[in-house]
């Protein structure tokens, strides 16, 4: 028997129709079911009228509104999809559900905190009017406070919980939810909110590159990048380090917008592992790291503005115009440092960035050139398509040593030896930094150190078609190893 008679799936960061938590426990437990997703204005407003993400959603959401209306079909329904508002989400969400005169909200956790403020605002206005609100786990394998230390604490290391992650996983956490079986429940809807996903420009948005780029979207563009990885998985570990080849998964923006079920691509990774598949065994091991930073920001709020390590906030980095300039050449790819700068290019050309190159441009940013991590994480979070709060705070926390399980504040990557290591011949940096594409593989990675007939040769005048280092990353390492001299004795601030 149904606990109620018509229901309401808040979409979020869960653009699928398929292994959804929310829209299966509303299908079980409502007799009809509507759907929606706010594009809210709140979130809207502040962003560029370029957007990839925006651009993302908005062709994601065209994919989900076809699944659902393919299993309203199913089960002899017509009508079926998803209704679209534009506005504030606080206000349009209540509103909406009291037009269709719902009982009850079903929807997925997101535990970022201005996620957390507005669902309780919005809770508070559907109690006012008699709604009942269920949220539900989706995004993760295991979040919160599910996976403790034996003291019952939230992890801050992260070897540890990936122990007691293993330990903890049984098959259940992987089953997915069987969403079809119950879609009968799936209500056609209502004529006046019958219409199709807005464009981009009704939005006030305008197209970006979005199209030109190898960047599938939707839960078919997701599942199709999945198969192809799951057949070079078995290389993922060798791969994954290497800008120039074809080897992470490129599943993170479709993990970050819920357009694939952490569930089922686990699920898979953990089978291989099991078989003993080192390349698995790695991929799994960077979901875990993903549930890891999601459990670091619900347990640890104050590390999206403050270091995890308080005494890390000791640190003074470099402010004023200069730090302004220093900040400005790595924003724009003109640091001297080809890995870098192509790297820089990468984001700014794409919206993506190779995992390798994103720890590699942090470190350079942050103890090369002594600029205050939250400088480089809001340069991510602006330009990122697959910005995801905790993971984009956790990794740019590691880089800076001030986070959980952090690299030593000593370790500092040399950006000269990354590029030797993990693009030996140049191929990276000669897709971003063409300019460079004539120098030889020995000299494309320290330009400044080649002799004048190489860079003759090659058409490169240092200084003109491509900058000198800004810094020397000899004397950059010795002023940062003085700068976090603080955290091993505060006496000195």
């Amino acid at each position: 028997m149904n606990t109620y008679d018509k229901g309401l799936v808040w979409f979020r960061r869960d653009l699928r129709a398929t292994d959804n938590a929310a829209l299966y426990h509303a299908l079980k437990n409502c007799r009809n079911v509507w759907c929606v997703f706010v594009f809210d204005t709140d979130i809207l407003d502040p962003l560029p009228r370029v957007d990839r993400r925006v651009e993302f959603i908005r062709e994601s959401l065209v994919a989900l509104d076809q699944s659902l209306r393919e299993l309203g079909r199913a089960h002899g329904h017509e009508g079926t999809g998803l209704i679209i508002c534009h506005g504030v989400a606080r206000s349009e969400l209540p509103a909406l559900a009291q037009r269709l005169k719902v009982q009850a909200v079903f929807t997925n956790h997101d535990d970022e905190p201005a996620a957390l403020a507005r669902d309780a605002q919005v809770l508070g206005s559907l109690a006012h009017a008699g709604i009942v609100v269920h949220s539900h786990k989706d995004h993760v394998i295991f979040e919160r406070r599910e996976v403790l230390t034996q003291a019952g604490n939230a992890f801050g290391v992260f070897t540890p919980y990936k122990n007691a992650w293993l330990k903890q996983l049984t098959p259940y956490h992987l089953k997915a939810y069987p969403v079809a079986r119950y879609a009968a429940a799936l209500a056609p809807v209502p004529a006046e909110h019958a219409a199709p996903v807005p464009t981009l420009q009704s939005l006030g948005f305008q197209a970006s590159n979005l199209g030109q780029l190898p960047m599938p979207t939707g839960s078919p563009g997701a599942q199709a990048l999945f198969e192809d990885f799951v057949e070079r998985i078995d290389r993922y570990d060798q791969a994954r380090n290497f800008p120039a080849v074809k080897g992470p998964s490129y599943l993170s923006v479709h993990l970050r917008f819920g357009t694939i079920s952490i569930r089922q691509v686990a699920s898979v990774a953990y089978q291989i592992h099991l078989q003993g598949i080192q390349g698995a065994s790695g991929w799994l091991s960077e979901l875990v790291w993903r549930d890891f930073y999601h459990q670091v920001l619900a347990n640890f709020p104050h590390v999206v503005e403050r270091a995890f390590k308080p005494e890390y906030d000791q640190i003074r980095f470099e402010q004023g115009k200069h730090a302004k300039a220093l900040f400005d050449a790595w924003c724009e790819g003109r640091t001297g440092y080809p890995l870098v700068d192509a790297a820089m290019a990468q984001i700014n050309q794409t919206g993506y960035m190779h995992n390798r190159l994103r720890m590699v441009v942090a470190s350079f940013l942050v103890k090369d050139l002594g600029i205050d991590w939250r400088w480089g994480e809001r340069y991510f979070a602006e330009h990122l398509i697959d910005f995801d709060l905790a993971a984009n705070n956790g990794g740019w926390q590691w880089a800076s040593s001030s986070g959980c399980d952090a690299q030593p504040y000593f370790r500092i990557f040399n950006p000269v030896s990354q590029s030797e290591k993990f693009d030996p011949e140049g191929k990276f940096i000669r897709r971003y930094l063409p300019q460079l594409a004539g120098l030889p593989n020995a000299a494309i990675h320290a330009p400044w150190k080649a002799n004048a007939v190489e860079l003759a040769a090659a058409g490169v005048d240092l200084g003109k078609t491509y900058p000198l280092p800004i810094v020397d990353h000899a004397q950059a390492r010795d002023a940062t190893l003085q700068r976090y001299a603080v955290v091993k004795n505060p006496k000195k601030i």
